[in-house]
């Protein structure tokens, strides 16, 4: 499978993930949406030595993987070009930052910790923002935005930019394999022809564009899109979700629950 058709397979995957028919999927969306970006908030302004506090936030991507049972290798599998770069946002921090901390009587190297501490922070960012997108539709997530006031250009631009951008990848698709075709034993596109061939996906995008909005004109479009997610009531669980796991992250972020257990699990083996 070529990459385009890679990129296509995953955007349909994505979609397939979010119609499933589990628990947290059925959560509302606006819910969700809140709890990720509290959570993201949180999680960020953790002190850049506090390691501790950062794997006590472990707990939300990790109960949610179990709630929703998605596959976690699988997820890291598609995150494989985020994650690392995410982990060397701090990889110059040893080198950079060469004192000592001393936490719980322990001498630890102050760069190593602050390393550690940007790639938790990195890593547990992307796998909430990936849990919110595999466990809630995108037209759900415009509800929530909608819900929330963002100007409804902006958000009918998002779905619509979403929506149709495995059109423009299976056009680009098509393009290079007539291409391929009529150059068999040539590898890639050379650079000649890049602009005849972006000029020919420019029009095709346009054309195709326009006949989308003729068909959303016929279909009664008046520039405000009718979202999938406006079906979805506010329920009692949806209120516990919300409750608990904005509980959950205020108490992890002013205790130290790892810490404390540490001490706790020492003094019962002294």
């Amino acid at each position: 499978m070529s990459k385009i058709g890679n990129a296509i397979y995953e955007i349909h995957h994505i979609d397939a993930l979010t119609s499933r028919d589990q628990w947290v999927n059925r959560i509302h969306p606006l819910v969700k949406f809140v709890v990720t970006v509290f959570y993201i908030v949180t999680v960020v302004s953790f002190h850049k030595y506090d390691v501790a506090g950062l794997i006590a936030m472990s707990v939300y991507p990790i109960a949610v993987f179990m709630l929703s049972e998605l596959s976690f290798w699988d997820s890291v599998k598609r995150l494989r070009i985020v994650l690392p770069l995410v982990c060397l946002v701090g990889i110059a921090n040893p080198f950079l930052d060469k004192q000592d901390v001393i936490i719980a009587g322990i001498r630890f190297s102050a760069g190593v910790l602050s390393m550690v501490t940007l790639i938790l922070k990195g890593v547990f960012s992307v796998l909430a923002s990936y849990l919110l997108i595999a466990t809630t539709s995108v037209e759900k997530l415009c509800y929530a935005l909608r819900l929330l006031h963002v100007p409804r250009a902006m958000v009918t631009q998002f779905m619509l930019t979403y929506r149709y951008i495995t059109v423009l990848l299976e056009e680009v698709n098509r393009i290079t394999q007539a291409y391929s075709l009529r150059a068999p034993n040539q590898k890639g596109v050379h650079f000649k022809v890049w602009g005849s061939l972006a000029g020919q996906l420019l029009l095709r995008s346009m054309d195709r564009a326009n006949e989308v909005y003729e068909s959303m004109l016929l279909r009664g479009y008046q520039g405000e899109y009718r979202y999938l997610g406006e079906t979805t009531a506010f329920r009692m669980p949806d209120l516990m979700w919300l409750l608990l796991w904005l509980g959950m992250i205020v108490l992890f972020r002013l205790c130290p629950v790892v810490l404390l257990a540490g001490n706790l699990i020492g003094g019962i083996f002294a």
